[in-house]
């Protein structure tokens, strides 16, 4: 039997530093469209299906999934399942929106039909990120199969390290040296998704590194076509949705006014009523107009839509005004409040406009560090940022169900732009969790996250290095020209061309996050939007201040109280105790929670100051180290016909010997202790060799008032050196044995001479 081999097509471009593989034909052969894409070692399976569906949804049904296979790094999944479980990670769910936002727009107008896109990572190393991969993947999959796809497009990483863009930055790349971590799809001609973040960095990096970036990427472009040459399908042919002229000159005619004067409305719930009448007249005047045709009814959804369009559009383009009256550049009146919760640790009020947000902080041990597996190993995150959208914010009604993957990207974006501010563990060693609570909502609720959650960090007096805030950014083309807005309302990222969202401190970008929905902007109108939204995050930072200028000098006393001590890392065993008694007898007694590193480092969290202060004792007391002179109430742990071993502090036994039991002669250890007896003793000596001394007979003579000195409790010297024997006049602790021994000592002398 002959073996038949795998039929593969493959493309292959140099990028920066990095081969870059695309292979169709050899994997998922019944999917509409699917290829490999490959780099070094890492390789993401992409695959695009479509299918018909029974009925017009009345949207495009586009599903983006992104999947991390756990065998792709050689993991076993750390989970009870030992498998992939349904639900996706945090990362899987950014990542999949990552490649649905550019994707979505370029399916051709009136294709309906369901379409599913599945990135699959199969191998994965350390260098190669997969996410940037499974973007241009997508782009390749749906450009060879029938879809009508009017791609391609390519997705990118750009980094700045020592000041020089890179392309496709390694994972340590990105986290230890670059200063830029931004993400970019393009389509030939512009840029029509913008994703990442940044250490402070300037209006004008962002813009030379999308264009050096775009510029870099163009063998994509190419390799792309020519697999689709190589294995393209004839695509399926869409006529474009056809509008009913007939009932849009109708509507012209009797809704241009209602719609004018609702649209200059500026109040949203007041506006979006006026529309809904107006819409709803449109409607029956239609239905009268014309009996006989229910399609000229449901002309009337999409001929308003485009009726709203274009009054808006055409009030920026003719009079610079807005929606709510505002110029281009306004941003809409602030309202801010910290504090605002009497038992949480920090929070915060923030409103702008008719979008509001209640940011909460929570601080935490490194006990509630958010622990994840990942393709680089397990992980943890101890500062977090989650943002709920709830239905009543928008005056809506509707089932509450898990975080959506929207909420997931909202809070993703403001985590990003706090993260550079967020204090470094060692000088602030606690997890720190922020919610932030949509109140209302008509436009950039992300952006008023990052300002209430700056406010409630300093409210709880996290020593965040410097305030955050955020905006989003709006534009209009007409034509020739581009009028980019500030602060855009609902509406307006509705209608507009762009949804631009920055956030940062006075000093430089933190956040970044763009989509375009026309061909592309040039360089000069994206560094235009920038330098606008510089001008109007440094008037928000303005207001921030006059309400809270800097974090509050000292926790809220509701937050968990903190120290760090170091011990010597011999004794972390006695800290433990056995079976872990010693640590859990702490922990039960004072509510606190205790971490241990091998170093040494202990991090105490308890609830109150009187509590940690206590547990800071009781592991103090594991790390003691006798001290010559000092009295310790000690436990016979063992008899020696020499003297007794006694435990003076955890793990730390001194002899006791028996010369030091009494002022009298001792001829039995046992006449005096007994073991397992508690005893008082005072340290006499540490020996080079670590050997502790005890005497229980200086104690004595202390409680006796007599005064003790412990060179009088040194030990002789060798016999070999006589010379500084000090005083033999005072014998008495040796009993009557001196004076025999003088007598025997004096019959032999003479013997020998």
């Amino acid at each position: 039997m002959t073996m038949i081999p795998f039929n593969a097509t493959r493309v292959t471009a140099r990028v920066g530093d990095l081969d870059i593989t695309l292979e169709t034909g050899k994997y998922a052969r019944q999917a509409s469209g699917a290829v490999t894409i490959s780099s070094g070692d890492t390789t993401v399976l992409v695959t695009a299906v479509t299918q018909p569906l029974a009925e017009d949804r009345g949207f495009f049904p586009l599903t983006c999934n992104y999947q991390e296979m756990a065998y792709a790094a050689g993991r076993v999944p750390g989970n009870y399942f030992r498998r992939e479980v349904g639900r996706p990670s945090e990362r899987e769910t950014l990542v999949s929106r990552l490649i649905d936002r550019p994707i979505r727009p370029l399916f051709a107008k009136g294709f309906t039909d369901e379409v599913q896109i599945i990135a699959t990572v199969l191998s994965a190393d350390k260098r190669v990120n997969p996410d940037v991969l499974a973007l241009t993947g997508a782009s390749a999959a749906c450009h060879i199969s029938k879809m009508p796809f009017l791609g391609p497009i390519v997705g990118a990483r750009v980094g700045y390290v020592d000041n020089e863009f890179v392309l496709y930055p390694s994972y340590k790349g990105i986290e230890e040296r670059s200063s830029l971590n931004l993400i970019f799809a393009a389509t030939r001609d512009a840029m029509v998704m913008v994703e990442g973040g940044g250490n402070f960095v300037s209006e004008d990096l962002v813009a030379d590194a999308l264009a050096w970036g775009h510029e870099q990427v163009r063998p994509l472009f190419d390799i792309q076509d020519e697999l689709r040459e190589k294995v393209g399908v004839p695509k399926l042919e869409v006529t474009p949705p056809q509008r009913d002229e007939q009932v849009a000159e109708y509507l012209g005619e009797i809704l241009t006014d209602d719609l004018k004067k609702a649209l200059t409305t500026p109040e949203k719930m007041v506006r979006y009523a006026a529309k809904d009448a107006a819409k709803q007249k449109a409607k029956v005047a239609v239905a009268e107009k014309f009996p006989d045709d229910p399609s000229k009814l449901a002309a009337v959804e999409d001929i308003v839509g485009d009726m709203t369009k274009k009054i808006v559009r055409e009030r920026i383009v003719k009079e610079g005004l807005r929606i709510d009256g505002r110029n281009t550049t306004t941003v809409r009146p602030l309202s801010i409040e910290v504090g605002v919760l009497q038992q949480t640790h920090g929070s915060a009020l923030f409103r702008r406009g008719e979008t509001c947000s209640l940011a909460t902080a929570t601080l935490g041990s490194t006990r509630d560090e958010q622990r994840y597996d990942s393709l680089l190993g397990d992980a943890t995150k101890r500062f977090m940022l989650h943002y709920n959208f709830p239905p009543y914010c928008v005056g809506e009604a509707r089932m509450l169900r898990g975080p959506s993957r929207r909420e997931v990207g909202h809070g993703a974006l403001a985590e990003r732009a706090l993260t550079p501010v967020i204090p470094d563990p060692e000088n602030f060693p606690f997890t720190i969790r922020v919610v932030s609570e949509i109140m209302e909502s008509n436009g950039s609720s992300s952006m008023a996250s990052v300002c209430g959650a700056t406010l409630s960090l300093m409210d709880a007096g996290v020593p965040i290095s410097d305030p955050v805030a955020g905006i989003a950014m709006g534009l209009c083309k007409e034509g020739d020209q581009y009028f980019v807005l500030t602060d855009i309302l609902g509406d307006e990222d509705a209608l507009g061309d762009m949804d631009f969202k920055v956030a940062g401190t006075r000093d430089g970008i933190t956040a970044i996050q763009m989509d375009i929905k026309i061909a592309g902007i040039p360089q000069d109108v994206l560094k235009k939007a920038l330098q606008q939204a510089k001008e109007a995050r440094t008037h928000i930072l303005d207001h921030m201040a006059e309400v809270i200028a800097k974090p509050r000098p000292e926790l809220s006393t509701l937050a968990p109280q903190m120290d760090v001590v170091y011990i010597d890392p011999e004794k972390i065993r006695s800290v433990i105790g056995p079976g872990g008694k010693n640590i859990k007898a702490i922990t039960a007694e004072t509510e606190a929670d205790i971490d241990i590193e091998d170093s040494g480092k202990i991090s105490i969290f308890a609830p109150t100051l009187a509590s940690m202060e206590k547990a800071k004792e009781m592991v103090l007391y594991y790390d003691q180290k006798p001290e010559p002179g000092k009295n310790y109430k000690g436990v016979v742990r063992k008899i020696l016909e020499v003297g007794a071993l006694v435990e003076i502090l955890p793990g730390q036994e001194g002899m006791l010997h028996v010369s030091q039991l009494d002022f009298e002669r001792v001829d039995r250890v046992e006449d005096v202790v007994q073991l397992g007896q508690e005893v008082w003793v005072k340290c006499i000596a540490l020996e080079p060799g670590g050997r502790i001394r005890l005497s229980r007979k200086a104690w004595l003579m202390e409680q006796a008032g007599q005064e003790v000195n412990l060179d009088d409790f040194k030990r002789p010297a060798p016999r070999g050196d006589r010379g500084d024997r000090g005083d033999r006049g005072d014998r008495g602790d040796r009993g009557g044995r001196g004076r025999d021994r003088d007598r025997d000592r004096g019959g032999r002398g003479r013997d020998r001479r």
